[in-house]
């Protein structure tokens, strides 16, 4: 949704993350059914922690695709010894997400943002009906010939 006569406004929130290791394999971040503001989940950061082993850690990404059906998508494979980080760039996700570590024991880090939309006003009136075809013929910018 785009902004229209100060319908909505923003609040960014530090995601703080999450730790995924050997006994906390998964970790779900979802937000309240009954809020009727958009949410994005944005992930920066993939990183081992301390304590971690040279071995590969591989992070998924799961979630529900158009049609309802669970999928797991695999965004990180770490390792100590040659990549311990990845940047992602502010990867963006819709919750509910959850992260699950699928090889490796951890611990792994993601860190990143949360977006939330405030819906103000849920009426979006569109003022553009009222244009007469004079109003409109002005506003349109003639189409002018390609130059050879």
């Amino acid at each position: 949704l785009v902004p229209h006569n100060g319908c909505c406004s923003f609040s960014h929130l530090l995601f703080p993350g999450c730790e995924l290791t050997a006994s906390t394999k998964s970790y779900t971040f979802q937000v309240d059914e009954k809020d009727d503001s958009d949410h994005i989940l944005a992930l920066s950061v993939v990183c081992l922690t301390d304590g971690a082993k040279d071995e590969c850690n591989v992070v998924e990404v799961v979630g529900r695709n158009h049609e309802n059906q669970e999928i797991a998508v695999p965004v990180a494979n770490l390792k100590l010894s040659c990549q311990p980080l990845l940047s992602l760039d502010n990867f963006k996700l819709q919750p509910p997400v959850t992260f699950r570590l699928a090889a490796g024991s951890g611990p792994v880090h993601l860190a990143g943002w949360h977006r939330i939309m405030h819906r103000e006003d849920a009426s979006f009136e569109d003022d553009d009906d009222d244009l007469s075809e004079e109003d409109e013929e002005k506003e349109l910018a003639p189409i002018m010939p390609a130059k050879k």
